[in-house]
């Protein structure tokens, strides 16, 4: 995500509306979180300015599920090889997925090539600021809209992230964790939460999110550090331990999702179609391996063909 201009916001005697803002749920959050930010945001190629909305769209695409450590080399590839939609749209889709590389999850290659194809064919071959248009791009859910329309064109959304759910549930829920998938009255209290004015309410979705990543954590949560932990309504209530539903854990060794990655290597590595015994060789149980290869041509991942071939796709 870029990091939006900084706004006036509340500390701030000239800023227009102030006296509404006051009033508004969550005031007393804005001001101290967006400073914060200032002070200790990250700086993320994202954040940049000369990294414009394919850039912000880019790193959205890619930091679903995957850590920023992760995220930044493979980023920058992509970036230098593909600048614009345009570029990455007269590609094969099967090379979207070769320089998705070892970062997981990889039908957000194939989607984010789609979005690329879509937005040359309709918009020009840039990236539509309007949040409805956004959304009706493919590979395009509520959640990446509203970031892109956020944090590349500073508009007034509420962009709701595991870290965002976590900071709202905490501070002014006061429980532990969020639910497991995001629910109706999440959204209605992001949305109650958000600022006025857009720019500040840019700058408060990008805030939260980088509170949530780096002080409010999962575990060990840094409260000694959070700009917001004497209105902390979880912190003040004692810390209480979760007592909803178990939080999901993820595994990976002895998975189809591992199997996946292992045949997929394969076929990134090799620039010519790969025959059923080099995969064969990948993982040991051929009735995992066969399903996982399956489910990987049913995604349109792997294309087969005849005589026993297979290549990462050419259309």
């Amino acid at each position: 995500m870029t990091a939006p201009t900084k706004p006036p916001h509340s500390s701030s005697p000239d800023r227009v509306g102030a006296d509404a803002e006051a009033d508004a749920p969550g005031a007393d959050l804005h001001a101290p979180v967006i400073d914060w930010f200032d002070d200790h945001a990250r700086d993320l190629p994202w954040r940049r300015p000369e990294a414009g909305a394919w850039g912000v769209m880019v790193s959205e695409f890619m930091l679903q599920q995957t850590p920023v450590s992760r995220v930044l080399p493979v980023y920058e590839q992509w970036l230098a090889r593909w600048p614009r939609p345009a570029d990455l749209a007269a590609e094969a889709p099967g090379e979207a997925v070769r320089a998705w590389g070892r970062l997981g999850y990889p039908r957000r290659a194939l989607r984010l090539h789609g979005a690329a194809v879509a937005i040359t064919e309709r918009h020009g071959g840039d990236v539509p600021s309007d949040h409805a248009q956004l959304l009706a791009l493919p590979g395009i859910g509520e959640y990446t809209a509203a970031a892109v329309a956020s944090f590349a064109y500073g508009q007034r959304h509420a962009v709701l992230d595991t870290n965002v759910r976590r900071v709202f549930a905490r501070a002014v829920r006061g429980v532990q964790y969020p639910p497991n998938a995001t629910t109706a009255a999440e959204r209605k209290l992001a949305r109650a939460l958000l600022p006025d004015d857009e720019p500040t309410a840019a700058r408060w979705a990008a805030a939260s999110m980088e509170l949530g990543a780096l002080v409010c954590t999962a575990r060990n949560e840094a409260c000694v550090r959070c700009p917001i932990a004497a209105q902390c309504a979880w912190r003040l209530a004692g810390k209480p331990e979760h007592d909803g539903p178990p939080r999901r854990g993820q595994t990976y060794a002895g998975t189809d999702r591992q199997v996946r990655g292992k045949l997929l290597a394969v076929l990134r590595d090799a620039h010519a179609s790969v025959p059923q015994a080099a995969l064969d060789r990948v993982w040991h149980e051929p009735v995992q391996r066969a399903r996982a290869l399956d489910g990987l041509v049913a995604d349109g991942l792997v294309e087969p063909l005849p005589g026993g071939l297979y290549r990462l796709p050419l259309t």
